[in-house]
């Protein structure tokens, strides 16, 4: 692609470019990279559902460089969707100036519109210069860690520690493990996302995150006896462990085994050297936002855009009232229809 001496050259990164390696030297060295960011995406996404990766890599005169990473999601009915990035939290430009974000935003826009796309989806941990009013209402939850568990747990409210002690008066115990212990972990979820009416990830799109990290992916496991009750899926990326999944048998809530479960977890991410740790994100002052709170998380804004891709008004990224009936009607069928059906209807909901 020809570009004038000020303009940004940007291109879309290939198989056959080296894909994961050329990424991450982009990369590396922006303070905006998160989690989403992380080039193992690229192939854990494709590999789980199919979706076309658009993977743009820019650099302008001086140097600089920046990523977007997106993936092209055909939806049956409602139309494809070039979103930046489905199933996490954030994505979008992660750039060594405005100029570079403002040409992989625009370098997107111009590939959705090839592929006659209805929508590009961003979310990011930025505002950018778009028309676009974004929502505003989610925001992301993380906790600056010491380098010292003690110091850390001195640090809680007592109610926290309370809960935790609780916990382990109860006999529960953490476990933590690898790809062995998805079964457990995706039988729980699935529960637990059954009952909140929403469609599961697959449990291939699991195996697909762990293949992809490797020894950063792992499972918490909270047991009662030899009864698992609760687990969690963490991702660790630069200086920072994330937890995108969790949950926990509601019957257990009572024996606070969430709390025990979140504890070790904090607790193996600062004893292991860790600067963060990332709860994802949450709608302001809802339950897990207060849950998250609690450990004294900060909470930093998220921006999510959705833009109309054909000439159009720009339509709102929120709920819809077809979403709303989703969970209802989702809630009422048996879990065992969910666990085969949840997976082929995940696909497509890139929230």
């Amino acid at each position: 692609m020809s570009a004038s001496p000020s303009q940004p050259v940007v291109r879309m990164l290939g198989d056959e470019d080296g894909g994961d390696a050329v990424w991450q030297r982009a990369a590396n060295g922006l303070p905006q990279s998160t989690l989403a960011h992380a080039p193992e995406w690229r192939t854990v996404i494709r590999r789980a559902y199919g979706h076309k990766p658009i993977y743009l890599v820019a650099e302008d005169e001086e140097g600089r460089a920046g990523v977007l990473p997106a993936f092209l999601v055909r939806r049956p009915v409602i139309g494809t969707v070039a979103a930046s990035m489905p199933f996490l939290d954030a994505g979008g430009p992660c750039a060594g100036s405005a100029a570079l974000a403002q040409a992989l935003v625009e370098r997107l826009l111009t590939e959705a519109l090839r592929v006659n796309a209805s929508s590009v989806d961003i979310r990011c941990a930025e505002p950018l210069s778009l028309e676009a009013i974004p929502l505003a209402h989610k925001v992301n939850m993380s906790l600056a860690l010491p380098g010292d568990s003690d110091r850390l747990w001195k640090q809680f409210d007592g109610g926290v520690r309370n809960q935790i002690r609780k916990a382990q008066r109860s006999g529960l115990e953490v476990e933590f493990g690898g790809a062995e212990k998805l079964d457990l972990f995706h039988r729980i979820f699935a529960t637990r996302m059954h009952d909140l009416g929403s469609p599961v990830h697959s449990k291939r799109f699991f195996e697909a995150v762990f293949d992809g990290f490797g020894n950063r992916a792992r499972v918490a496991l909270v047991r009662k006896g030899g009864m698992p009750v609760g687990a969690l899926v963490a991702l660790t990326s630069n200086d920072v462990m994330t937890v995108p999944w969790a949950s926990c048998l509601p019957e257990y809530f009572s024996l606070c085994s969430n709390m025990l479960l979140y504890w070790e977890t904090i607790r193996a991410a600062c004893l292991e050297g860790y600067g963060r740790f990332d709860f994802g994100r949450s709608t302001r002052d809802s339950g897990t936002y207060r849950f998250k709170r609690q450990w004294g998380a900060l909470e930093s804004p998220l921006y999510w855009y959705s833009i109309s891709a054909a000439p159009r008004r720009d339509r709102p990224a929120g709920e819809s009232a077809a979403a709303a009936c989703l969970v209802g009607l989702w809630k009422r069928l048996p879990l065992a229809v969910t666990r085969r059906l949840g997976p082929h209807v995940r696909r497509y909901l890139i929230q």
